[in-house]
């Protein structure tokens, strides 16, 4: 909902203290009743977002979940169960908060539009009618799903790097989708390298133009899907989604801000 872990955590510690404070005798549902709480303090969290103009001014990829490439541990496995790709995850960013919440209470979490209307503060038809812009938007953004086959992803991931570090255009070229973006998040520390390509030929030859084979670069799983951690002086360096679609690359998203690394949880990769 939030694209955040620490603005998550915050949530589930206000909806806790919320819960605790409230008598829960009457409450026949008291699952349906705690996700109603933690939905209206992530909606109040989205819309002081924006009345604050606290959006990430430029390129912003939501917190990512790093694990292990070789399957994830069973913390990972419960944060994946309700988390969705990075590249979702940026097409939500731009829907109002009511539509955000709308979207994700249904067409993610199974509530009735009936549920969802006190979350809102609308009726249960305006909070459908939500939803379905949601929807649309969602669907006009063609938010690919990655391959099933993890392995066959990072072999994808691999033939990419190693087409870079020889320095071959026309194989990097040809593991990269036509229409492939990539959005780098470079924080306030590196701004000047945040920003959006597309298109094969403008990611390749930017590609070419940073590649650095000395530099180790660790298989990980992000959100579940193929991704890399580049390591810098024994540091994270960069972390790198990618969305591998038709056995092509078809999106990457990396993070470089040194701030938003440093937060991340990498213990599990130790």
């Amino acid at each position: 909902m939030l694209g955040s872990f620490a603005e998550a955590e915050d949530a589930v510690q206000e909806a806790w203290l919320r819960a605790s404070k409230s008598d829960a005798s009457g409450v026949d549902n008291i699952g349906a009743w705690l996700t109603t709480i933690v939905a209206r303090v992530c909606l109040n969290v989205l819309r002081s977002r924006r009345a604050r103009r606290e959006e990430p001014m430029g390129v912003h990829v939501p917190d990512p979940v790093i694990s292990n490439a070789d399957g994830a541990s069973p913390e990972d496995e419960v944060l994946l169960a309700d988390a969705v790709g990075l590249a979702l995850q940026v097409v939500l960013a731009t829907l109002t908060p009511a539509e955000r919440l709308a979207f994700v209470l249904h067409d993610m979490f199974g509530l009735s539009f009936d549920e969802i209307a006190p979350v809102v503060g609308r009726s249960p038809a305006t909070a459908r009618q939500l939803a379905s812009r949601a929807r649309r938007r969602v669907r006009a953004a063609d938010v690919r799903t990655p391959d099933g086959d993890i392995r066959g992803q990072h072999e994808v991931v691999e033939g990419f790097f190693a087409a870079a570090h020889r320095g071959d255009l026309d194989a990097l070229v040809a593991v990269l989708d036509p229409d492939v973006v990539v959005r780098t998040d470079g924080g306030t520390r590196f701004a000047e390298f945040s920003g959006v390509r597309r298109g094969a030929a403008e990611v390749a030859h930017a590609t070419l133009a940073i590649a650095t084979p000395a530099i180790p670069k660790l298989p990980v799983l992000v959100n579940g899907a193929a991704g890399v951690l580049a390591v810098f002086d024994g540091q994270p360096g960069a972390v790198m989604a990618f969305t591998v679609s038709g056995g092509k690359v078809v999106e990457i998203q990396a993070i470089l801000d040194p701030e938003r690394l440093r937060r991340l949880d990498l213990s599990v990769l130790e």
